[in-house]
């Protein structure tokens, strides 16, 4: 095996097709017989390739264009590679370039100046002067037409003007320059007319091969001429004429053998007619008997299509007969086709049975109206039913579970208005799409139809009619508040004053009415047709909302029946009962319902919240009533007493207050027969439903506005606003309530204390302990923080800021009441007493309180003894070392 032959280099490396090249390299074969394959730029070349040694082959290019390798192929050395490549183009002739063939000037492109890289498979030809283009500002063109209308500057343009060229081209060059380029253009001029010979040598195959076509040419044509002559048409002519005489003349006998054969065969068949048409009456009578139609249809043709023209009597008497069948068979079809219910294909097919026997009337819109006054009296039926079923509910006092209209598959009883939406759109849903069907094949001309536009115009409005009947009769016995006076006779069909209430129902026959909506989508109807089952819609989804709402309203007017006084501690905000959540469930249960009830994105359906829509002010009102009437029940558990309930005792406010006991999370009282736990005093349930209030309206209706937001509705922000209101007044009034409870008894309990055992403010008595009318204070003050704290811890700094204010005005008032009265050691004992109430709930006291204890310290005479001095913070030490667990509670607020 020898190795793979190399091609390493050639000459010349371009060309175009035909160029003789001249490759260079190694191994390229002992002997010319190795040499099997050559290609050049993907070009077999092999036939006309030269072997010259080992290191060269000569050879002709073929037809590539661009670069490509030159790939030697040898019997020992196989496929070998190419470390040079060669470029082959194709020339363009213009029209100063020699050729031994035709060139087409039209697609000659000629461009002057530097030919373009890109280009090399193009060939531009040379500046016919010999001068250099390289020129890169150009003469405007604009100018170059304005100079030379209606001309060109290309070479091969019959509009060639000099002028436009030279300055084109050459408008900077000089007239010198220009002097030379002219003197170059006739030398080459003269030169080519010199070498005409020369280039006849060198293109002599061509010229002969040329020549050789023309004398081919010429010697058929004369051969052509001798033979045929110089008019061969005439001769042509003639020869047919004789084929056309000659064939005649064969087929004579043939056609004259088809019409005898024709006589006889037509001669059979009138025969078998004959038969055929004196039975045909009675043939036609059983068949009209066994209802065969399409039988007795066909024969009536066949007979029609014999002997329809004859002036046969016999023949026009038997007709007579089969007439008068056939006019009696097109009553009893026309009758069929009227009377229903019959499905639409068996109408369809009397239709063209009553055309095929030539029915004067139009079938097909015979059988339109029937069906249309078929539905409209189903609906009315229907509607006239339940009215009845109604009436005899509201006479027997009781609901008829036995009637079936008014029960559902699983033995459910449903209202007799429900019960017919329940039975109007099964109907509508199976009879509209037929007589749109038949009216769509009556139009399109499947039917015979005649395209009159009054009975497009009529159609559509049976179809309009029909859907405002059906919506107008649900109109009448679901919604009757929005039938409008068209619909005043449906409307007082139904009695009034007995309508039962339907809000529980709404949403079942809104889903009946939507799936009537969607059956109806899917014909095709005009939009005006499903506009009126959108509207309908639209109400039953606005009412259904209204009566969800409505019910939602009337369950929370129920809650203070529902109020348990089960307390759960919230840890910021304390003691709550169940009803705020209940609100807060009881809004969000609403409207999950009414979003996956009414709010179902539905095709068509024009969306309940529209900008500006009722729905939203609905939305709105009821939200606010919703709330409203949380508020009264809050406010009717606060202030729903008995005499029992506010008979306290005046003495103490511990004293009075009933024993109290938590069992579990919940404040009751202990009723005394079972022990278990009952209904808390007014007082704690002022406390409780107070917490409730600030809950709601801290907690719970925050929530609503945020469950709003995330459901996709419009945040009721005027409602809880209102609400928030509402509740911060009844707040304020509950909050006055228990004050006056526990300020009232408390204080009058100060003064009867104060002067029990006939003490005096004059007194001699030498001081030694804190007098038992303010401890008896500081323990009803702690009760009160006990029984609020019980409930609502953070109510306790409220209420016992404004309880000590009422205090710290009593003493004040006392104290200056008592002004001259004091004896020393009287007023020491007052500035002690004062002293120590003030020191214990300083953490609670307000402005104004600790302004009246100053007022209250003003009062009484200052102390200017030592002793006295050290006696009273003696006093209070040890007053505060006993009562430091009750100061605590203070404290902690």
């Amino acid at each position: 095996m020898s190795p793979p032959p190399v091609v390493t280099g050639l000459s010349p490396k371009e060309g175009p097709p035909g160029t003789r090249v001249t490759i260079r390299g190694e191994f390229l074969g002992n002997q010319a017989n190795d040499l099997i394959g050559l290609t050049i730029c993907g070009c077999d070349c092999l036939l006309s390739a030269e072997w010259k040694s080992k290191n060269k082959i000569v050879a002709r290019s073929g037809p590539g264009k661009g670069r490509g390798d030159i790939v030697v192929t040898t019997k020992h050395g196989g496929r070998g590679t190419s470390t040079v490549q060669f470029r082959g183009y194709h020339e363009t002739y213009g029209p100063l370039k020699e050729s031994a063939v035709w060139v087409e000037e039209a697609e000659t492109n000629l461009t002057w100046g530097r030919r373009p890289m890109q280009l090399a498979a193009s060939y531009a030809p040379p500046d016919p002067l010999g001068l250099s283009t390289e020129d890169e500002n150009k003469f405007p063109e604009d100018d170059l037409h304005e100079l030379f209308p209606d001309c060109s500057g290309d070479l091969s343009a019959e509009n060639f003007h000099p002028g436009w060229f030279l300055l084109e081209h050459h408008h900077c060059t000089t007239f010198e320059d220009l002097k030379a380029g002219t003197l170059f253009l006739k030398r080459k001029v003269d030169v080519q007319k010199e070498g005409q010979l020369s280039f006849l040598k060198a293109n002599t195959g061509s010229v002969m091969d040329q020549l050789d076509a023309l004398i081919l040419l010429k010697n058929c044509y004369e051969t052509d001429v001798r033979e045929n002559g110089k008019e061969p048409l005439k001769k042509l002519e003639k020869s047919i004429e004789e084929a056309m005489t000659e064939a005649n003349k064969i087929f004579d006998d043939v056609l004259s053998r088809k019409d005898n054969a024709d006589s006889t065969r037509a001669a059979l068949s009138i025969m078998t007619r004959y038969k055929f048409l004196f039975q045909l009456p009675g043939n036609i009578d059983k068949n009209i008997a066994k209802k065969d139609y399409d039988l007795v249809i066909n024969d009536y043709a066949r007979a029609k299509n014999l002997f329809g023209k004859t002036d046969v009597a016999i023949f026009k008497k038997v007709l007579f007969e089969v007439e008068k069948r056939i006019d009696n068979l097109r009553n009893i079809l026309h009758t069929k086709l009227q009377k229903l219910p019959i499905s639409v294909d068996d109408q369809k097919h009397l239709i063209r049975s009553l055309m095929n026997l030539e029915w004067t009337g139009d079938a097909a819109w015979d059988a339109i109206t029937s069906r249309c006054d078929y539905i409209s009296k189903q609906i009315v039926r229907t509607r006239d039913y339940h009215v009845q079923l109604e009436a005899s509910e509201d006479d027997s006092g009781k609901n008829h579970k036995g009637t079936k209209p008014a029960i559902t598959s699983g033995g459910e009883w449903w209202p007799a208005r429900v019960s017919l939406c329940g039975a109007l759109c099964p109907l509508l849903t199976e009879a509209l799409p037929d007589l749109w069907r038949l009216g769509q094949s009556y139009f399109c001309g499947e039917l015979r139809g005649d395209r009159q536009p009054e009975k497009h115009d009529k159609f559509k409005t049976m179809i309009l009619t029909t859907i405002e009947l059906f919506c107008r009769t649900i109109r009448s016995a679901l919604l009757p508040q929005t039938a409008d006076r068209s619909a005043m006779s449906e409307k007082s069909v139904w009695n009034s004053q007995t309508a039962p209430n339907l809000c529980n129902w709404l949403a079942h026959c809104l889903r009946d009415v939507r799936e009537t909506y969607n059956s109806l989508m899917r014909l095709d109807l005009p939009s005006e047709a499903l506009d009126i089952v959108g509207n309908l819609i639209h109400d039953l989804k606005l009412y259904c909302m209204i009566g969800l709402l409505k019910q939602a309203v009337d369950s929370v007017k129920t809650f203070n029946k529902k109020e348990t006084w089960k307390i759960e501690f919230d840890p910021q905000h304390g003691g709550i009962t169940e009803l705020p959540g209940l609100l807060e469930k009881t809004v969000y249960d609403v409207m999950n319902v009414i979003k996956e009830s009414v709010l179902i994105a539905c095709p068509r359906e024009k969306p309940l919240f529209d900008t500006g829509s009722a729905a939203h002010k609905h939305l709105n009102n009821y939200i606010q009533d919703i709330l409203n009437a949380f508020s009264k029940c809050l406010e009717k558990l606060a202030f729903s007493h008995d005499e029992q309930d506010s008979g306290q005792s005046p003495l103490s406010v511990v004293l009075g207050a009933p024993a109290l006991m938590v069992l579990g999370g919940r404040l009751a009282e202990v009723d005394g027969h079972d022990g278990l736990p009952a209904t808390p005093p007014w007082q704690h349930r002022l406390l409780i439903t107070l917490s409730n209030c600030r809950y709601s309206s801290e907690c719970v209706l925050p929530r609503i506005l945020t469950f709003f937001d995330k459901n996709g509705y419009t945040k009721p922000i005027l409602p809880i606003e209102a609400a928030k209101v509402l509740l911060k007044t009844l707040s304020k009034s509950i909050m006055e309530a228990y004050l006056e409870q526990k300020s009232d008894p408390l204080v009058g309990t100060i003064e009867p204390s104060m002067y029990i055992g006939k003490f005096d403010w004059n007194t001699k008595i030498k001081p030694t302990d804190v007098r038992p009318y303010a401890k008896e204070c500081i323990n009803n003050l702690i009760a009160v923080h006990a029984e609020v704290h019980s409930v609502s811890p953070s109510l306790v700094r409220t209420v016992l800021s404004q309880v000590l204010e009422t205090v710290a005005e009593e003493f004040a008032r006392l104290m200056s009441g008592c002004h001259g009265k004091f004896s020393p050691f009287g007023a020491l004992q007052a500035r002690i007493d004062v002293t120590v109430l003030k020191d214990t709930t300083l953490p609670l006291l307000t402005q104004r309180a600790k302004h009246s204890f100053e007022d209250a310290l003003e009062c009484i005479p200052e102390i200017k003894s030592e002793d006295d001095k050290k006696l009273k913070e003696q006093i209070i030490q040890d007053f505060q070392k006993r009562t430091k667990l009750q100061a605590i509670c203070f404290k902690n607020c």
